[in-house]
C-alpha cells in the first residue's frame, strides 16, 4: 500500500512511515531555509538597529545644539522654547520611522510655536499680557506675514531632501525582513513533499541508510519545489539596487547628518530676520491682533546678539564617520546577496544532503 516508495524489492516501510517522512521533509526544509535566511536576516536586523541608534544619537546631538542656541543667544525665551524644540525633533524622528506626517508640517508647526515667543520676548520684550487668544492670534498670523522670511521654507527644503532617503531606507529594510519571513514559511505542495521523500527517505526503505541523493537529481527536485521562491530573484535584485541607491543618496548631497546639524543655524537666521524686521511686524500684528499691554518700549536692533557656531566638530565628524562606515559595510554585504533567491536550490543541495565524493548515489529509483 505504499504511495511514494514503491519498489520491486522487499521493503521495510509502511504507509504510516511514508506519512512520517512527509512531515519530516516539510520540517527539515523549513529549518534549512531558515538557516540560509538567518545570516541575511541577522545583517538586515543588525543594520536597522545600528542605523536607528546612530540616527537617534545624531538627533539628540542636533537637538542639544539647537537648545544651546536659545540658552546662549536668546535667553529671555530659552525656557519657553524648550518644548517646541523637543516637539520638532520628535516629529523628525517619527517621520523617519515611517509615521504619517511630513517634514513641512513639523517645521511649520515649530515656527508657528516660535513666533509668539520671538515677538513677545525679543521684538516687544515689554509685553506683559500674553493671553491664550493673543498667542493663538500670533501663531495664525505667522502663516500670513511670514516673519522668518525665506529661512523657514529653506529649512523645509533642506530637511525634506535628506530625511526622505532615510525614511525610505528605514521602510525598505523593514520590507526586506518581511520578504525573508514570508519565504521561510512558504508551504510545500503535496507533489514537492512526495518528491523530497522519494529523494531522501525511499533509499531507507531498502535498508540503504548511508546512500545520499545524486547532485543533479537533488537540484532538479529542489528547483521544482522552490520555483515560487526563486521567482523572487528579479525583484530581489531590484530591491538590492534600491537599497544601494538610497544609501548613496543619504551619503551624497542629501546628507542626513549635515541637514540635522544645519537646523540650529537655520533657526538662528530666521530669528535674526524677524528681529531686524521688528517694527514692520509689530505694525502688522497690531492691526490683526490688537495692541497687548506693555511695560516699556521695543527692543532696538542694537540688542540683537548673533550666535556663534559652537565648535563641536570632532564629535560630529565621529558620528558622521560611524554612520557612513555602517552604510558601506551593509551595502557591500547586501550586494553579495543579489543572487540569494536564484541560488537557493544550489545552496540547499550543498553540504551533507548530497553525495559529492563517492562513486555511488541515489537517483530516485536505484543506486547508481
Amino acid at each position: 500500500d505504499l504511495q511514494i516508495c514503491q519498489h520491486r524489492a522487499p521493503t521495510c516501510c509502511t504507509k504510516k512511515m511514508e506519512e512520517s517522512y512527509q512531515a519530516a521533509v516539510r520540517r527539515e526544509r523549513t529549518q534549512s531555509i531558515q538557516a540560509l535566511n538567518f545570516e541575511l536576516k541577522y545583517m538586515i536586523v543588525g543594520h536597522i538597529t545600528a542605523f536607528q541608534e546612530a540616527f537617534e544619537s545624531l538627533l539628540r546631538f542636533a537637538e542639544n545644539r539647537t537648545s544651546s542656541l536659545f540658552e546662549t543667544a536668546y535667553r529671555p525665551m530659552a525656557k519657553e522654547a524648550a518644548e517646541p524644540v523637543k516637539e520638532l525633533f520628535t516629529d523628525i524622528s517619527l517621520y523617519i520611522l515611517g509615521a504619517e506626517t511630513t517634514v513641512e508640517s513639523a517645521v511649520l508647526r515649530f515656527f508657528d510655536s516660535l513666533f509668539p515667543l520671538v515677538y513677545s520676548r525679543l521684538i516687544n520684550p515689554g509685553i506683559t499680557d500674553l493671553s491664550e487668544d493673543y498667542t493663538e492670534c500670533l501663531r495664525l498670523t505667522r502663516q500670513d506675514i511670514n516673519p522668518f522670511g525665506r529661512y523657514s521654507k529653506n529649512m523645509v527644503t533642506e530637511l525634506s531632501k535628506s530625511l526622505w532617503a532615510s525614511r525610505m531606507l528605514s521602510q525598505a529594510l523593514s520590507l526586506g525582513i518581511e520578504v525573508i519571513n514570508t519565504t521561510e514559511h512558504a508551504a510545500l505542495t503535496k507533489e514537492c513533499s512526495k518528491a523530497l521523500v522519494k529523494m531522501q527517505y525511499c533509499p531507507h526503505c531498502q535498508g540503504l541508510t548511508l546512500i545520499r541523493p545524486c547532485v543533479g537529481y537533488c537540484l532538479n527536485v529542489m528547483r521544482g519545489c522552490l520555483a515560487s521562491v526563486s521567482e523572487l530573484d528579479a525583484q530581489w535584485r531590484e530591491y538590492i539596487s534600491t537599497l544601494e541607491y538610497l544609501t548613496n543618496e543619504m551619503a551624497a548631497s542629501h546628507d542626513l547628518e549635515i541637514a540635522l546639524m544645519g537646523i540650529r543655524n537655520s533657526i538662528n537666521e530666521a530669528i535674526l530676520h524677524a528681529q531686524l524686521n521688528g517694527p514692520q511686524l509689530s505694525a502688522t500684528v497690531d492691526k490683526v491682533c490688537g495692541q497687548p499691554k506693555q511695560q516699556e518700549g521695543n527692543l532696538s536692533a542694537d540688542n540683537i546678539v548673533p550666535v556663534k557656531e559652537a565648535t563641536e566638530t570632532q564629535t560630529f565628524v565621529m558620528a558622521h564617520a560611524s554612520l557612513n562606515n555602517k552604510r558601506r559595510e551593509f551595502i557591500n554585504y547586501m550586494k553579495r546577496s543579489r543572487t540569494f533567491y536564484a541560488s537557493i536550490a544550489e545552496r540547499l543541495c550543498d553540504g551533507d544532503l548530497v553525495m559529492r565524493d563517492s562513486s555511488t548515489c541515489w537517483n530516485g529509483e536505484d543506486v547508481v
